[in-house]
Parts: C-alpha cells; sequence; structure tokens
C-alpha cells in the first residue's frame, strides 16, 4: 500500500486505525463520511441491510478525476453489485454458493496443506537466516500462503504471487485511498490490467466446469461481468487483507516477545490463537467499513439523510478497550465467509514459523504502519537470526 499517511508505530495498539478515525483520515476522507465508532450503532447499522446498504463499498473513497475513470472506461473496467456491495435476493444467490465453498469442512481440509506449505518455506528461509541474511517475512511468507490457499479453496487460478501482490496494493490504495490525480492514473492503469487477466481468466475457468466456484456461480445465473467483479474483490479483498492479517500476527509476536510460546509444542496452539485474537481485536487488517443510508432514516438520537456515507469502526478503538471481538468480520448478513480461514490460517502460519524459526527476532523494533480507509498492516516484517544485532 503506497499510502502517504503511514505512521511509525510499534504494537498492535499503536496500529494507525486504533486511533479516532476523525484524527487518523484526511479532511478529503473525514468530509464525505461519518465515523460512527459507537460498537452498539454499528451492530444495528449492519443488521439494517435495507436501511444502510453495502452499495458504496466497492466505490473509490474519493472523487476519481475525470482523467482516471477515462482510463477505466477505454479498459471496460467495471464492477457491478456482487456479495459484498450487493444486498436483497441477488446477494444472497451468490452469497449461498460462495458459502459452499468456504464450509466448516473446506476450511479445515487446508489445515495440513498450510502446515506443509508453511514449513517448505521456512525451512528455505532458515537456510538465508543462518547465512546472516535479513528477510521480510511480509513478503517471504505472509504474501505466499493466501493466494496458494484461496486458489486451493475455489479451483480458480491466481495470478504469479509477485503480480497479484502489486495489482492488489495499486487497486486498494485507488478505491480505499486519496491518491492524487498523477497517482490515480497510474493506479488506475494497473487495476485495467488486473481486470482483464481476471476476464480472460474467469471465461477460461468457466469454461473448464470442473466444479469451480467460477463455473458454480455460472450456473446459478450469476452473470460473467459480476463473476469478474466477484472475483476481483476476492483477491483485492479477500487473499489480500489475509496476507496483512498474518504479517499482523507474526510483527506482534515478536514484538511483544510470544515467539518462543507460539512455536513450543505444548504452549503453541493457544499462544498463537491468543496473538491472533489480539491482534483481530488491536489492529485487524480491515478495521473499517462502508456502509451508506439508503433512506432518511433514525437510529437512536442520531439521524441519517438519503446518501450519507458511513465508515463503521470493526476493530480498535473502544472495542479493543472493552474486548468485544464480534465486529472484526462484520455482522449480519454480510458478515464475511471467510472469517473461519483466515483465523485459522494465520493461527498455522504462525505457530509454524515460530516452531521452524525459534531464533528469529525483529531486524526493526518500530516498523512503519500503513493504511487506507479500511485496511492496515506493518509495512514490512524485517527479520534476522537472534545473534544480529537489532536496530532500534
Amino acid at each position: 500500500m503506497n499510502c502517504p499517511y503511514a505512521s511509525t508505530l510499534s504494537g498492535t495498539a499503536g496500529a494507525p486505525l486504533a486511533r479516532s478515525l476523525e484524527e487518523v483520515f484526511p479532511s478529503v476522507v473525514t468530509n464525505r463520511y461519518r465515523s460512527i465508532e459507537d460498537p452498539t450503532k454499528v451492530r444495528e447499522i449492519l443488521r439494517r441491510a435495507e436501511d444502510f446498504t453495502p452499495a458504496n463499498a466497492l466505490h473509490a473513497a474519493v472523487e476519481l478525476a475525470p482523467a482516471t475513470l477515462r482510463i477505466l472506461a477505454r479498459g471496460s473496467f467495471a464492477l457491478p453489485p456482487v456479495l459484498a456491495s450487493a444486498s436483497g435476493p441477488e446477494h444472497l444467490a451468490v452469497r449461498r454458493v460462495v458459502a459452499g465453498f468456504f464450509s466448516p469442512a473446506k476450511v479445515a481440509a487446508q489445515g495440513r496443506f498450510i502446515t506443509q506449505r508453511t514449513g517448505q518455506l521456512c525451512r528455505q528461509l532458515r537456510e538465508d537466516l543462518d547465512s546472516g541474511g535479513q528477510l521480510d517475512l511480509a513478503i517471504e511468507l505472509a504474501a505466499v500462503i493466501p493466494p496458494e490457499v484461496m486458489a486451493r479453496m475455489t479451483g480458480a487460478p491466481v495470478p504469479p504471487v509477485e503480480k497479484l501482490k502489486s495489482w492488489s496494493r495499486d487497486s486498494l490504495e485507488l478505491f480505499w485511498g486519496w491518491p492524487d490525480v498523477h497517482r490515480q492514473q497510474k493506479l488506475a492503469r494497473s487495476a485495467v490490467e488486473y481486470h482483464a487477466w481476471l476476464r480472460a481468466t474467469v471465461a477460461e475457468t468457466i469454461a473448464r466446469d470442473d466444479g469451480n466456484l467460477y463455473a458454480a456461480l455460472h450456473k446459478a445465473g450469476v452473470d460473467v461481468k459480476r463473476i469478474v467483479s466477484l472475483a476481483y474483490f476476492l483477491g483485492i479483498a479477500g487473499q489480500e487483507t489475509t496476507s496483512m492479517l498474518i504479517q499482523s500476527a507474526l510483527f506482534s509476536a515478536l514484538h511483544d516477545r510470544d515467539w518462543a510460546d507460539c512455536g513450543d509444542p505444548a504452549t503453541g496452539e493457544s499462544a498463537s490463537a491468543r496473538v491472533v485474537q489480539r491482534v483481530l481485536l488491536e489492529a485487524s487488517s480491515v478495521p473499517t467499513w462502508r456502509r451508506i443510508a439508503q433512506f432518511d432514516t433514525e437510529l437512536g438520537d442520531e439521524r441519517f439523510a438519503a446518501g450519507d456515507e458511513l465508515v463503521l469502526r470493526l476493530s480498535g478503538g473502544p472495542l479493543a478497550e472493552s474486548g468485544d471481538d464480534s465486529l472484526v468480520f462484520g455482522y449480519g448478513l454480510h458478515r464475511c465467509l471467510g472469517a473461519a480461514l483466515a483465523r485459522m490460517e494465520t493461527e498455522t502460519v504462525l505457530r509454524t514459523a515460530a516452531a521452524i524459526l525459534p531464533h528469529l527476532k525483529l531486524a526493526e523494533s518500530k516498523p512503519s504502519w500503513s493504511h487506507l480507509l479500511s485496511f492496515q498492516a506493518p509495512v514490512a516484517v524485517p527479520t534476522r537470526h537472534a545473534h544480529e544485532r537489532t536496530q532500534s
């Protein structure tokens, strides 16, 4: 995320969006959105899906310049409402199909692969560390596992990890950041390139008809444009947010000295679960989400006019202070279908990495955090062998 508002805070509680949202966002965002931080109000807004819709979930957080819109239009870029940005029967029909690919049984079946693949990567990394090298676990580990797991869960191909990472971060910044006009155009070209890759891939995957997600959606009557929109969302706000959660958990365990417990056979399972729970509560990779008021309505002592755009707190702030984790994956009809997978995947990667790399230390104790409207994570997780000198 090439966000100009990166901070240099450390510790999960110091994540940028753990603070008051009005203090963190630039004026171009606060002038457009009302920040809702009261958990009771957030829960009620998410429950009242007909009054507060997700129609703005995939809209740009700030107004895009005409030149940017022309680039998107020339590239046939479109994100019609589907799943996270849809509502009503259309949303439920798609959700039923997608939910089948993320059932508890299918999630549990990925545990062995995640353990084995993480172990394979960590043993390779151990050789570099033993030779005095420095490694960024955000790139070498957190970025690798989620796309491979997503491909296994959905039966749909993903691009090479380096390309996917670039496309995902560019799209996140374009639609959840506040880039200037020049930056918008660069990001738009990247989004068009990714969208074109998805259009071709979706067509090929539907034709393959081997039980994959795209073919299942097509059989359920979902048109190709909406399948591409869903594929786009799964890429940039599905696997990418899990990558961010993993790197936040790896950083937190190392920073807060939970690494040894996470790698210990006797305590690893409980310790890794505790670290991931803390990260979700204090510094989730998706600490906010958007809604828009469909009608003039009231909620307690607050009035909302039709068209009011809202940013809802899901993690951090008063939720972290009270220990309330009930909103970390959303609430109600649009609760994240990948919640169980993201949590299990992060705990498994953390536990396995800590067991194979027990002498790992942070190379920098205060790495920068980066954030957008709804996403945050440490920019990097630089590590080295414990016998090397750690920089402050």
